[in-house]
């Protein structure tokens, strides 16, 4: 009975001996990992496995880049560019699986309807350097890419939508993905109109940024396609502020006098026609305005001071409504002051 038990209790022992190594593997492959917060790790263009491996320890992310390479090679892993974000205390089996399914961890950025050059660089410079940023801004592959190969610039050549974007892309990778998304989404509604595609769409640029009332814009491209008929200046605001930005004076405030009386080729004060680009992202309602805008005998407007514009067909009319306008801001201040 006795030398029974001891056998029973060498066999046991012996049994746990040799489960030693896989309870070892076990662990290694489940248990907790070593990364004390959570981080990001980029799978770069090129990348291989050897190199993801030292990284990912390197990176604190994994106790042993070798366990890690003889699963890959076991699993023929096939590894996609992109960001990847580890939770803290992530096991190996965590950070292999998300690489396995190409758990890739994107960030969305928004480029909205009215944005112009600057506000697009600020909006993307986690993921173009600024100095790049404007090269590829004056890029006429890119231009072309968007369907205007004559295009100075991507001004106006975005389209407005919320992007997935994630650190690994490669800055051109950023812009192609911004104007193909124009190409394919805007360009064709810009066909059809009563000026050709290009000139639409910087007109429909202005109207975007003299008024956001859709029920307003038809009636300032009216008043702008009148005006181009006629040899009559444009004097649109919104192009004296864009001509002061590409002089180097990026103060966004309201046009000074000085801005009015600017020389300069985006100045539709002092030069005629329209400017050489769009100055900002016209909307779908801004686009359809340029396309078909609203003839009538006006040709002038200024802001009312609480919303939307007064239209003239004379300046004696629209120095009344001028100084309708100055009265109503007037008023507003000693409200205001109380």
């Amino acid at each position: 009975m006795a030398r029974s038990s001891i056998s029973l209790r060498l066999f046991l022992a012996t049994l746990m001996l040799a489960a030693l190594p896989f309870l070892g593997g076990w662990w290694a492959w489940t248990g907790q990992g070593p990364l004390q917060q959570e981080a990001t790790v980029l799978v770069k263009k090129g990348t291989n496995i050897n190199q993801i491996a030292d990284q990912l320890e390197r990176q604190g992310v994994i106790r042993s880049a070798s366990l890690f390479r003889l699963w890959a090679r076991s699993r023929k892993l096939q590894l996609i560019r992109g960001e990847y974000a580890f939770g803290a205390r992530a096991s190996l089996a965590d950070v292999a699986g998300k690489l396995r399914r190409a758990d890739i961890h994107y960030t969305t950025v928004s480029i909205p309807e009215g944005a112009h050059a600057w506000s697009v660089q600020r909006r993307l410079k986690d993921f173009v350097p600024e100095d790049i940023f404007w090269t590829l801004w004056k890029s006429p592959r890119l231009a072309k890419t968007a369907g205007f190969e004559q295009a100075e610039s991507l001004e106006g050549l975005v389209a407005p939508a919320t992007y997935k974007l994630h650190h690994a892309m490669e800055p051109e990778e950023v812009m192609l993905q911004l104007v193909e998304a124009f190409h394919d989404q805007v360009r064709p509604k810009l066909e059809g109109g009563v000026l050709p595609p290009y000139e639409t769409l910087i007109l429909a640029s202005l109207v975007e940024k003299e008024t956001k009332l859709a029920e307003e814009q038809p009636k300032v491209a009216g008043v702008y396609k009148k005006r181009l008929d006629i040899g009559m200046r444009l004097q649109c605001d919104p192009t004296s502020l864009y001509a002061r930005w590409l002089s180097g004076d990026l103060r966004f405030t309201a046009p000074l006098s000085e801005d009015i009386r600017r020389p300069h080729r985006f100045n539709t004060y002092t030069m005629g026609g329209l400017p050489p680009t769009p100055i900002a992202i016209p909307s779908a309602t801004a686009l359809e305005a340029a396309k078909a805008p609203v003839l009538s005998k006006d040709l002038y407007f200024v802001a009312t001071g609480r919303g939307g514009h007064n239209f003239a067909p004379t300046l004696k009319d629209h120095n009344r409504n001028v100084g309708v306008y100055r009265q109503e801001i007037t008023r507003q201040r000693r409200v205001a002051r109380g």
